[in-house]
């Protein structure tokens, strides 16, 4: 069956959506940049420091090589330093919003859902009108559990899933972490590189059909997804949240 080629009016309506959404990307990202410098005072400096240094460095090499090298080697430093200043400005962004969300009722859960690739994230599988809660994600490791809140409410709570589970998934391996500051602990910024550090103990076929089996567990106890996709901000809403937890059944 031949393609139907798009009409002149479809191509300038998609180009238009387009224009539209590098836009918007491009005004996210500028006022990203305002907060951030205003916050980091650092921030300007080592992005110039990048910018210079890096172009200074290639035109160096270039001058030693030739003059026609030379010119070339000009907008390659410039181009390459702004790539690497960029890369900079995004890693001090995102350690920024870490150290905000570290903490916070939710933010394990949001860090989870960030997560690419075949990665099967279930928030709040378990939960406790505390705000203490255990998250489930599902990947080429296996099943793994993720609890963010007190570690003594924690442990009954990760225990009870761990149980329920293996009775599902037979020999598939299942971890379990923590999320805190303290010893044992895993810092909220470094989660995502610890479970993608993690074997792959299993085939996606596999995954798929593990998962499958899991949503059994859905209607079967559970706080499900009483808690916020991301973190909040101090302590706003918790009594409404932790009502609503109550409601939904959240073991204590």
């Amino acid at each position: 069956m031949a393609k139907v080629k798009p009409s002149k009016e479809q191509r300038k309506a998609a180009k238009a959506v387009s224009k539209e959404a590098s836009k918007q990307r491009r005004k996210q990202i500028w006022q990203a940049f305002q907060m951030q410098r205003k916050e980091d005072k650092a921030l300007v400096p080592l992005m110039l420091l990048c910018l210079l240094g890096t172009t200074a460095v290639v035109v160096g090499i270039g001058a030693l090589i030739g003059d026609l090298v030379l010119w070339a080697s000009i907008p390659m430093g410039i181009l390459l330093g702004a790539m690497l200043a960029f890369i900079l400005f995004g890693r001090r962004v995102q350690k920024s919003v870490y150290k905000k969300a570290d903490g916070q009722p939710g933010a394990a859960a949001w860090a989870l859902d960030s997560l690419k690739g075949a990665w099967r994230v279930t928030s709040a599988v378990a939960a406790t009108t505390q705000m203490d809660a255990v998250h489930r994600v599902i990947g080429r490791p296996g099943v793994i559990f993720i609890g963010e809140g007190a570690p003594q409410r924690l442990k009954p709570l990760m225990a009870q899933e761990k149980k329920r589970t293996a009775r599902l998934i037979g020999d598939t391996p299942i971890y379990e972490f923590t999320v805190g500051n303290d010893e044992g602990q895993i810092p909220l910024s470094k989660l995502q590189r610890t479970l993608t550090k993690l074997p792959k103990n299993i085939d996606t076929k596999t995954l798929d059909a593990i998962e499958g089996r899991m949503t059994a567990l859905k209607s079967k106890g559970g706080a499900g997804a009483a808690l916020p996709k991301g973190p909040m901000p101090g302590n706003a809403k918790q009594k409404g949240m932790q009502r609503t937890m109550r409601r939904r059944g959240g073991g204590a």
